[in-house]
């Protein structure tokens, strides 16, 4: 049920909004003035706060200034009296989600309220997916290797600096690369990640750089390509090593010019984008073998980190089986399994080809088949070289 607090020093308009808002079943609590309200949502966590501007010892745009401040922000909805409504105004601008005027009318009061409330119910669930993701995507290990990886990330992500990122397959190349960009003053714009690899040579160019309309066969409308949907925000090229020399071309142009060509336009469309990218590849063989241009190599490098094979960071192994083990207990809604310490020493002695991304489908394969307690039998049966 949720739960509403009406501040506002009119006993008559409190009792009012109490009945109206109770018959609808929401949880009512009420203030007589804003030092009370104040004192209320303090002790308190209510969903939506209806709140009168005009009151003594403390008035409503002071109320909400202040829970604005605090770590527990319900949605505001001022009430205003008609010579109040440039404060009612203010009022959203400093964040309260609407006003309504006294004496309020019955329709358009449970109408905001209701919509007041999806969008606490919508910031709410934000908040916990991006929990959910900033969990999802930590780095997990102490090993000197990773230490090196994390110090350098948090070195350089605040700065523009293009990056490139190394490593065989498996390894987090894609993780690096949200990482730089959480940690980024770029952060609320998008991220946009390009698998240079998956996409067929002829459409990369229409991939990464748009298209107008007729400008192929099947380019029945104009198109946004990655570098403008990620305008403002990063774009991570990953898997660079396999893009074709003519794309790689255009990609340098953006780079040093900071403008695209959508294929088959001529207009230039200037772009704020910075550029992440990942090869499991050595560029510089790629270099010597005419597959991959030197300046973009120079242009794309200007800081690299070297995201190490998890063979190389065998001491991150009980770490990660421990975040696995409770991953997939969340996802499979069931209890998490624990692991012998003989288990976890014969995982450790394997050579892990596909890096994490093996480790995480071996553990998963362990939950499914092992009892509660993953033993060293359980390795040997289902998970052994």
């Amino acid at each position: 049920m949720p739960k509403i607090l009406i501040i506002d020093d009119e006993r008559v308009i409190r009792s009012t909004l109490k009945e109206i808002l109770e018959y609808e079943n929401y949880d009512i609590h009420e203030a007589q003035d804003g030092v009370e309200g104040l004192k209320k949502i303090e002790s308190q966590d209510f969903d939506l706060v209806l709140c009168d501007i005009k009151m003594p010892k403390m008035d409503g745009l002071e109320v909400l200034e202040k829970v604005s401040k605090m770590d527990k922000q319900p949605q505001f909805i001022m009430i205003s009296a008609h010579g109040s409504i440039e404060s009612a105004v203010e009022a959203t601008k400093m964040g309260a989600f609407d006003f309504i005027p006294k004496p309020p009318d019955l329709n358009r009061l449970l109408l905001t309220v209701r919509n007041a409330l999806d969008k606490k119910t919508l910031v709410t669930e934000t908040k916990v997916l991006k929990k959910k993701l900033s969990k999802k995507l930590d780095m997990v290990g102490e090993s000197p290797a990773i230490q090196d990886v994390k110090e350098t990330i948090e070195k350089v992500a605040p700065t523009d600096a293009r990056v490139l990122i190394t490593g065989p397959n498996g390894t987090g190349k894609e993780l690096v690369a949200h990482w730089l960009h959480q940690k980024s003053t770029r952060d609320k714009a998008p991220f946009i990640a390009v698998n240079c690899a998956a996409i067929p040579s002829e459409l990369i160019e229409s991939e990464l750089f748009g298209h107008e309309k007729g400008a192929f066969t099947s380019a029945n409308k104009q198109r946004q390509g990655k570098f403008e949907q990620a305008n403002g925000g990063t774009i991570f090229l990953d898997e660079i090593g396999d893009m074709s020399l003519s794309a790689q071309a255009k990609v340098l142009r953006a780079l040093q010019e900071h403008k695209i060509t959508r294929v088959g336009g001529d207009k230039d469309i200037k772009i704020d984008v910075r550029v992440l990218a990942a090869t499991n590849k050595d560029l510089k063989k790629e270099i010597d073998e005419n597959n991959f241009r030197e300046d973009l190599y120079h242009r794309l490098s200007v800081i690299l980190i070297q995201v190490p094979a998890l063979k190389d960071r065998t001491e991150d192994i009980p770490l990660l089986v421990d975040r696995f083990l409770e991953d997939i207990a969340k996802d499979y809604g069931t209890a998490k399994k624990s692991i012998e310490d003989k288990a976890i020493k014969k995982l450790q002695e394997y050579p892990w080809t596909g890096n994490i991304r093996e480790l995480r489908n071996v553990v998963e394969r362990l939950v499914i088949l092992s009892d509660q307690t993953i033993s060293l039998e359980d390795i040997k049966k289902y998970a052994d070289y």
